[in-house]
């Protein structure tokens, strides 16, 4: 495991879970996986998606089956529980497409922008670029989602906000640099 992959091999995992799922279902994917949906040429190490990393079910069975077989990485995410949701992400997740029963959705572009700022890495800050450059994202909004999470709520979090607006100003240049 721990091959890079790239927008087919991901697109091949869909494309095998929608053939083999039970009943029509959706699956929110993010990070890395996310963005290469969205064409983002970077290749990303394993397929995140929205869930909890205890939870079974039939889809996380089935999906584990698949990664298997394909050797993919394959890893739930529980996003809520390192950054605080910004209101309104469920409207802003992005369609990706149905491949067989499965309906695959990208988590709101802003949720996974806030979560590459906390970590910022520099593929993280890459990232961010990307979705601006897409207009995925909008910088100022970016901003007011930054500037409207309490300092308490970053403190639960363990969030650094002023390391975090740091890290969207080095995005702001490299968008403007290229």
């Amino acid at each position: 495991m721990g091959k890079e992959l790239r927008t087919e091999q991901i697109t091949e995992f869909l494309n095998v879970v929608g053939s083999r799922v039970a009943t029509p279902t959706a699956l929110v994917l993010l990070e890395g996986s996310a963005l290469s949906l969205l064409g983002n040429s970077r290749p990303t190490l394993d397929l995140d998606y929205e869930g909890e990393e205890r939870a079974t079910d039939d889809l996380r069975t089935l999906m584990e089956e698949v990664a298997l077989e394909l050797h993919i990485d394959l890893e739930a995410v529980p996003l809520h529980r390192f950054i605080p949701i910004p209101s309104g992400a469920d409207e802003r997740h992005v369609p990706i497409g149905r491949f067989g029963d499965l309906q695959v959705l990208v988590f709101d572009p802003y949720s996974i922008a806030l979560s590459k700022l906390d970590r910022g890495f520099d593929t993280d800050i890459e990232d961010i670029v990307f979705l601006l450059r897409r207009e995925l994202i909008d910088f100022a909004q970016l901003g007011t989602f930054l500037d409207g999470v309490p300092r308490e709520l970053a403190s639960q979090y363990d969030l650094d906000l002023a390391l975090m607006r740091v890290r969207l100003d080095v995005a702001r240049s490299a968008l403007n640099m290229d």
